[in-house]
């Protein structure tokens, strides 16, 4: 019954290029770790308090925004004719296996019920993809751009999206992955330079991609944890043209039929050098920029999605639900994994055990590490101790998180998929200050832009913004 077991372990999700303050190029923004830094950033919003604008984004999709200059991108993909729902929530699918179970179908029949209600497959759907372009100032849509067409790569589950992978930019174009089907590369101006299809490789239960690209000088890098054929990848940022690629071979040691992942390749530029940091099935490992392995560590999920960042000369890993969080130093070499009795060795800074997420990723603020857990948990820990201040419930109504939070002005921020943003005192004492009302469903995480937060629902953008 492994498979059964296993079978809500869809994942979304969904990269470092600094910037100017009005620039947020990538997922997470600079250091993927999502911090603002102007005082004028609001704290309190509704769909009518301190909205500067609102647009209609139409399809789905649970890619961030990113923004250059007084443009934001985003993708989308709309459907030719019905298609699957999204639903909020992580057990629904788990809570309708037990269902099932109880009425004594076989496994078969189970994952066929659950499959027909929660998987759309590609012969189910025809799509078009499309890259947007807004203004920063109006929410208008500036221009869009068709980049694809027809039956998916894959399936997904209806929890995820054919566009959860976030795009980044160097400044002069923006660059679209989607896993599966290919890069695609656009100047600010809507013309597309180039796009290299990829092959399909099957993803675990066919519950969709999410990790998304990283960019570092004239690099592209993606990761692809796959069923079929695991990878990293790097591609010139100019032609397209794959540069170099080194295969990996990741799985959990105690759960060896997942080898899927939907993580985001972290550039960390430390004190010793610049490396390729990814998570992947029941492993991290880390790469130099010609896809040479650097190191490895042992103890990741099965099935990741928080992505790695890096705060205060300290990388840190989420190992996923259920598993540790780790602070890693600069200069590891080899496999640098934790013995059954060890906390922590000569790189291996400090680790929490269980203290992992299930897709959020962490975020590092006035020297605590805030990590958010998808059923409504927050905790605080000393980012060079990985001391615990807290963890506490949020609300007893707040029961479902997928985005990441996010910090500024001494506050921090946790939006849930009812699209609810909780407000927290920074700070080792739990302190909820106020709830933000959306009322719509929301999975993305948010872009911090000068004094504008950008909050992705399920059908609109919101420009968030003090009244002036």
């Amino acid at each position: 019954m492994q498979t059964v077991k296993f079978l809500v372990a869809w994942i979304l999700i969904l990269p470092f290029a600094p910037g100017a303050d009005s620039n947020w190029t990538q997922f997470r923004g600079p250091n993927a770790n999502p911090v603002g830094v102007d005082a004028r950033l609001p704290d309190a919003w509704s769909k009518t308090k301190n909205v500067e604008w609102s647009a209609e984004i139409p399809g789905r999709g649970w890619s961030s925004p990113i923004v250059v200059g007084a443009k934001v991108f985003v993708t989308a993909a709309t459907t030719d004719g019905k298609s699957k729902p999204p639903q909020m929530g992580t057990d629904y699918s788990n809570d309708y296996v037990a269902e099932l179970m109880k009425q004594g179908l076989s496994e078969q029949e189970v994952m066929k019920r659950v499959g027909e209600r929660d998987i759309e497959m590609p012969n189910e759907v025809t799509l078009h993809y499309f890259l947007y372009c807004l203004s920063l100032d109006k929410g208008a849509v500036l221009w869009k751009q068709e980049f694809y067409s027809g039956r998916p790569p894959g399936g997904r589950h209806r929890k995820n999206s054919f566009t959860s992978e976030t795009p980044v930019t160097d400044g002069e174009f923006v660059y679209v992955y989607v896993g599966n089907l290919g890069l695609f590369a656009y100047d600010l101006n809507g013309k597309q330079a180039w796009a290299t299809r990829l092959e399909a490789n099957q993803i675990y239960l066919d519950f969709g991609t999410g990790g998304s690209a990283a960019l570092h000088g004239n690099r592209l890098l993606i990761i692809s944890d796959n069923e079929k054929h695991q990878y990293i990848a790097a591609f010139d940022k100019q032609t397209g043209k794959q540069l170099w690629r080194t295969d990996r071979d990741l799985k959990d040691p105690t759960i060896t039929m997942m080898r899927s992942g939907w993580t985001t390749p972290f550039i960390w530029t430390n004190k010793v050098r610049t490396e390729i940091v990814t998570i992947g099935p029941g492993a991290a490992v880390s790469y130099d920029m010609e896809g040479k392995e650097l190191w490895r560590l042992s103890g990741i999920t099965a099935a990741p999605a928080p992505s790695p960042f890096a705060y205060d000369e300290m990388l840190y890993l989420d190992g996923g639900q259920g598993r540790p969080l780790f602070a890693v130093r600069p200069g590891a070499s080899g496999d640098i994994s934790l013995g059954k009795t060890e906390n922590s060795n000569d790189y291996v800074a400090w680790s929490q055990d269980r203290a992992g997420t299930y897709i959020t990723s962490p975020v590092a603020y006035q020297g605590g590490l805030y990590v958010l857990y998808d059923k409504g948990i927050l905790a605080r820990f000393d980012a060079k101790t990985g001391k615990q201040s807290y963890k506490s419930r949020i609300d007893p109504e707040a029961w479902a998180f997928t985005s990441s939070p996010w910090a500024y002005n001494g506050k921090i921020f946790c939006q849930s998929e009812e699209g609810k943003t909780y407000v927290f005192t920074a700070g080792e004492k739990f302190e909820l200050l106020h709830v933000n009302l959306l009322d719509e469903m929301a999975l993305a995480t948010p872009a911090i832009v000068g004094d504008r937060v950008l909050i992705r629902t399920e059908g609109h953008m919101y420009s968030m913004r003090q009244a002036r």
